[in-house]
């Protein structure tokens, strides 16, 4: 009876755990990663013909995915004041280019990887992360994504890949340029890094 009851509290223990594990910030993140899996696995998009096609269907799963205002806001902290409301409409802009493009050339690599999501926490009310790792044949690839909650939507405002914070990586990039220099300047830097692109 004993081990009955160890074993019924162990079964319940990890129903709740899997019940904690797929909330709404996992199923969020989970269903854009598998939009786009899908978009990557599809045979008709294979090939480098098909690669412009392809981009742009991951293009719109990305505009869906993240919030590029909380990205941006988060990347510059202090400095957000100093700009003009034109300039952070230019910086959101061109931000989100340069991300997408540093995120699609990440993603237009995957090669039948597989994708586990294995953890959610909530850091307040309105924010969460969700841990999922990459698992190729030789080794694990921690992925968090950080979440945030607006207009009843879940979205990401940060990716730590490998333990390094897109956004601490950039905010030291951009405090470093802004330290010295001007909003202005640091927007003449993104507006040629995207033109290089």
């Amino acid at each position: 009876m004993r081990k009955y009851v160890l074993a019924l509290n162990l079964l319940m223990i990890f129903m709740l755990s899997a019940i904690a594990v797929a909330g709404e910030p996992t199923t969020a993140v989970e269903a854009s990663v598998n939009q786009v899996l899908d978009v990557l696995k599809d045979p008709k998009l294979k090939g480098e013909e098909a690669k412009s096609v392809k981009t742009e269907k991951l293009r719109v799963i990305y505009k869906g995915m993240f919030d590029e205002m909380e990205f941006s806001r988060r990347t510059l902290t202090r400095n957000w004041k100093n700009f003009t409301p034109a300039e952070r409409r230019e910086f959101v802009e061109l931000f989100e280019q340069v991300l997408e493009k540093s995120y699609l050339d990440k993603i237009l690599d995957y090669s039948d990887e597989k994708i586990v999501f294995h953890k959610e926490s909530m850091i307040a009310k309105d924010k969460a992360e969700v841990q999922s790792k990459i698992v190729t044949s030789s080794k694990e690839i921690p992925i968090d994504y950080r979440l945030i909650l607006k207009d009843g939507k879940w979205k990401v405002y940060d990716v730590v890949v490998e333990n390094v914070s897109l956004v601490q990586n950039y905010r030291t990039q951009f405090n470093e340029i802004l330290a010295d220099g001007t909003p202005e300047q640091l927007l003449k830097i993104l507006r040629k890094k995207v033109k290089e692109q």
